[in-house]
């Protein structure tokens, strides 16, 4: 989710689509949020690990 996130922010910014550069923020955020949360242990939609 992270590395699709990175992908629309570089297509966004260089196609200048304003929509693929705001949900490649959004995918990037959550991504990062759901990393953070199963590292630190806690079950990510039922699932102990999220990679």
């Amino acid at each position: 989710m992270i590395i699709l996130g990175v992908v629309l922010l570089i297509i966004g910014l260089l196609a200048g689509i304003g929509i693929l550069y705001t949900i490649g923020i959004i995918l990037v955020v959550i991504g990062v949020l759901l990393w953070i949360l199963g590292a630190l242990g806690h079950a990510v939609g039922g699932r102990r690990h999220y990679y």
